[in-house]
């Protein structure tokens, strides 16, 4: 099974304008994802793929693998755009904003992709709390593994006051031909209500295996996530 990496980037972030190339402990975000996903050496070809000169030239300036795109709606479209021409069975949507993402976490992503009745996989983390915050996505699961709705809302609803969650951590890996049949499909409704990009393949059928992982995730959205990014780096380097 060949598996490729894919890393979209773009620079225009509304909450954090110009963040891959934001430095944490003194190299550009997108160069710790990049890195990361590299020690791993779980992938046949890593690639970031951009819009933007600036990503594009940082990139190739630390010896990476990058590809320029058009401009396009979501990283999902993004990608598609990319893994067309590239000999692969699974691609792997690693967020670069991503930069604790770890080889035992992308190991479990792709090993589930071995089953073959699998067309897409994420992962998720168990929480005891939402923090009531709805940049943290939620998922429900099957007794299969498979995930039946993602929300921004806390689900399941606990009536007796008992809690915890799976809190999904946005990284993906999927069959080349989901991936580029998806980005065919529509918007839909529940996806627009939620503004959630996922829902758009359980609204057609289409199945995403929830892998759960110890990593909780710690995407980089805003300067003060990276203010804390770089505090847990001290942390970690005194231990």
């Amino acid at each position: 099974m060949k598996a490729v990496a894919i890393i979209p980037a773009r620079y225009g972030s509304s909450r954090f304008y110009g963040k891959p190339l934001a430095l944490l402990a003194g190299k550009p975000l997108i160069q710790h994802v990049y890195q990361r996903a590299h020690r791993s050496e779980l992938f046949t070809e890593i690639l970031v793929a951009t819009d933007d000169e600036r990503i594009y030239d940082t990139v190739t300036s630390f010896g990476g693998n990058v590809c320029m795109t058009g401009k396009h709606e979501s990283g999902s479209d993004r990608i598609a755009g990319v893994c067309r021409n590239l000999n692969c069975d699974v691609v792997v949507n690693v967020q670069g904003d991503e930069p604790f993402i770890t080889a035992e976490v992308l190991r479990k992503l792709v090993d589930a992709m071995h089953d073959n009745t699998i067309q897409v996989a994420t992962l998720a983390h168990e929480v005891e709390s939402d923090e009531n915050n709805p940049n943290w996505v939620k998922v429900v699961c099957d007794a299969s593994g498979n995930a039946l709705y993602f929300s921004r809302a806390p689900i399941p609803y606990y009536r007796d006051g008992i809690s915890g969650y799976l809190k999904h951590i946005g990284v993906y890996a999927y069959r080349k031909q989901t991936l580029l049949q998806f980005v065919q499909m529509k918007p839909s409704r529940l996806e627009k209500i939620e503004n959630l990009e996922q829902l758009r393949l359980l609204e057609n059928g289409i199945s995403i295996r929830i892998v759960k992982t110890e990593y909780n995730g710690f995407g980089i959205d805003t300067p003060e996530d990276l203010k804390q990014a770089e505090e847990l780096l001290r942390t970690s380097s005194k231990q």
